[in-house]
């Protein structure tokens, strides 16, 4: 009979912690805001238009006042814009491992833990990095105001 009730904690034990698994997993997947994920569609579809070198796109969504900070400097939009359609800096592929979005009022702050394939000045390099994007919303659109590259030390980018 111990044994019995003993068997019977350890399976309902079991199936609780099953559940709580379950549960938590897709709470994770569910966490982020429909802002929150509007800005990590739209941070997507950034590396997507640089990759492609789609500067209209890219020029709609970047603010006027938008800075970039890359390993040899920083500039503004239409640098940026120049480099990206002249091939300077080719952005051929972000592997995005990490994200994590903050929204302050108009203010969205998302940082990408990436590996970027790039092509820079006809050589192609890939560089683990900690991306900076920061976005404001003005009239109900969202603008890139701020890209900010910081290199990390280890190779795999996570």
């Amino acid at each position: 009979m111990k044994v019995s009730v003993l068997v019977l904690c350890f399976f309902i034990t079991d199936i609780h912690w099953s559940f709580a698994q379950q549960n938590e997993a897709s709470t994770s997947a569910e966490r982020n805001t429909d802002a929150e994920q509007e800005i990590i569609n739209l941070s997507e579809e950034k590396w997507q238009w640089m990759a492609d070198k789609n500067v209209d796109a890219l020029e709609n969504l970047f603010h006027e006042k938008a800075e970039f900070v890359h390993m040899g400097g920083s500039w503004g939009k239409e640098q940026e814009l120049n480099i990206i359609e002249s091939g300077g800096i080719w952005y051929k592929n972000a592997d995005i491992h990490e994200v994590l979005v903050n929204i302050i009022d108009n203010t969205a702050i998302l940082l990408n833990r990436i590996s970027l394939l790039a092509e820079v000045g006809g050589n192609e390099v890939t560089n683990p990095f900690e991306v900076t994007e920061v976005y404001v919303k003005q009239n109900d659109e969202w603008k890139l105001a701020s890209l900010s590259f910081t290199r990390l030390m280890n190779s795999e980018g996570h």
